[in-house]
């Protein structure tokens, strides 16, 4: 039984195939692409990336205090508050006072403790006023009133560690909770290192201060570099220190296809390929690397030349590395938040599967001759 017949048929069968149905791929070819463009009657702008585009949308998130913040001063650990506790020593010039006892000429009050209307109560003084006072303040006030009951009394008051003045910390950072605002811990810098510094890596630690109504949120490194937004702290501020939310996501013939956080501040095109594992040699086009993002108008009109967007608008941005300064702009391309980067397959990948296509047939075919035999 003869099967001449079988090769020839089968490569015309594989070329019908590839033909009418076209060839498995991740996603659309760069021709596919382009013929979405506004040029083409699509609804995106597809724009090839040079020096002047790469600068006009190098545009990275905003971060920084208010000047709500910056210009408030630093709060003084003398004034008494609501909730303070306060350590009180008294002496009297007598050997039987009204305070101390027998053989003694001292009395010691431990941990008196502001009470919400901003007094404390001392022996045969009554209820003082303590609250908007400084201790040396609290101190006259409280020998004045034992004048008259005691010769040349003598006071020590010595604010300790209270509530009066507080501050939380949550999120990412060593040791949550609530902490007193002291004379070493009155700013933000040394509050953060009070609850033990961040718990994540700092690259990409952002800190935030909620102050009444307003937040402020600044990254953990700024911190250090510009001391001005190492801010003075205010009672109940609500410190959260989390990781940043940034993330893009990478498609198509690339190492890997994930939905990928920002690992640093600032991101490149360049960058951003390398955190995915690379373009693949055998299936990755060099020359259609894509950004896919949703454009503010301000930015839009720039790339474009025009003044007349209105409007989010859809851009594609087209990266070819192969170019003679192909990998310093796209080193020089930041990456935002949101968006999608695409690598095109190379026309090697396809011409591979053509030929896998059309060989698995006449394999087939060859297979099926043996198995019959021939005359």
């Amino acid at each position: 039984m003869h099967f001449r017949w079988a090769r020839p048929v089968a490569l015309l069968a594989a070329v019908a195939l590839a033909a009418s149905c076209g060839l498995p791929k991740v996603g659309p070819s760069k021709r596919q692409i382009f013929a979405g463009s506004v040029q083409k009657q699509g609804d995106a702008f597809v724009v090839a990336v040079n020096d002047r585009v790469a600068r006009a949308t190098a545009v990275v998130p905003a971060l920084g205090f208010s000047n709500q913040f910056t210009n408030a001063s630093v709060l003084t650990s003398d004034i008494i508050r609501p909730g303070d506790i306060l350590g009180l020593t008294i002496w009297e010039n007598v050997d039987d006072g009204l305070l101390a006892s027998t053989g003694a000429n001292a009395t010691l009050l431990e941990e008196v403790q502001v009470d919400g209307a901003g007094n404390i109560f001392v022996p045969y003084a009554g209820r003082v006023r303590a609250s908007g006072n400084t201790p040396e303040q609290l101190r006259e006030a409280i020998t004045k009133k034992l004048e008259d009951q005691t010769p040349d009394p003598q006071v020590q008051v010595r604010r300790l560690a209270g509530d009066g003045a507080t501050v939380s910390l949550t999120g990412a950072v060593g040791a949550q909770g609530v902490y007193p605002i002291e004379r070493p811990t009155r700013t933000l810098a040394t509050m953060l290192a009070q609850a033990g510094g961040v718990a994540i890596e700092p690259e990409i630690a952002q800190v935030s201060v909620i102050r009444g109504g307003h937040t402020g949120t600044i990254w953990f490194e700024d911190l250090y570099d510009h001391p001005e937004l190492d801010i003075a702290l205010r009672n109940g501020d609500k410190i959260l220190v989390e990781g940043d939310t940034r993330s893009f996501t990478a498609l198509g013939a690339t190492a890997a296809q994930a939905r990928v956080p920002f690992d640093s501040q600032n991101l490149s095109a360049l960058e951003a390929i390398a955190q995915v594992g690379g373009l693949i040699a055998t299936a990755s086009d060099p020359t259609g690397v894509f950004v896919f993002r949703n454009e503010a108008p301000e930015i839009s009109n720039q790339v474009l030349g025009r003044d007349d967007l209105i409007g989010a608008q859809r851009m594609v941005y087209v990266l070819n590395l192969t170019q003679p300064n192909g990998l310093f702009i796209a080193r020089d391309f930041v990456i935002r938040d949101g968006d999608t980067i695409y690598v095109t397959e190379a026309p090697y990948a396809q011409w591979t599967k053509t030929l896998s296509l059309l060989t698995s047939p006449l394999s087939t075919a060859a297979s099926v001759e043996t198995l019959f035999g021939g005359s």
